[in-house]
């Protein structure tokens, strides 16, 4: 049976309003993140994520720690979501997760600034030559 573990967390990144949504299945960790603007209620987010889901890009898969199937004590559990509010949001794994797909963005961004600069200078080097050809045809 696959385990799946999701934890969605809302902070303030001065000038908006971000969501962390994280999610650990199997071996892997993928993270998304997601800029709301203003502060958004508890509504707001479900219906959101209803609404978006599908949408949400998440970071390439990262190799992840194994996940305990153990009953927490409900105060220890409350003291460790009380720990986690007071702490910095964006965890190391997460941070990068986003790392990641901030640079898988840039190299497919590379790769297709690359091949229009090259087609725009095949392009050029092509009238060129034309421009070359009529010249010699004649008077």
């Amino acid at each position: 049976m696959r385990k799946v573990k999701c934890c969605l967390t809302v902070y303030f990144e001065d000038p908006f309003w971000v969501g962390l949504y994280e999610r650990e299945s199997g071996d892997g960790y993928e993270v998304s993140k997601i800029t709301f603007g203003a502060e958004p209620g508890d509504g707001e987010v479900h219906a959101f994520l209803l609404e978006n889901w599908r949408r949400l890009r998440f970071s390439p898969p990262m190799r992840a720690g194994e996940m305990r199937d153990r009953r927490v004590n409900p105060k220890r559990m409350q003291r460790a979501v009380k720990r986690a509010l007071t702490e910095r949001p964006a965890g190391t794994k997460a941070q990068q997760a986003l790392a990641a797909q901030r640079e898988q963005g840039k190299q497919a961004r590379r790769a297709r600034t690359r091949a229009e600069r090259e087609s725009e200078e095949a392009e050029r080097f092509a009238r060129a030559q034309q421009k070359r050809k009529e010249k010699h045809k004649g008077h």
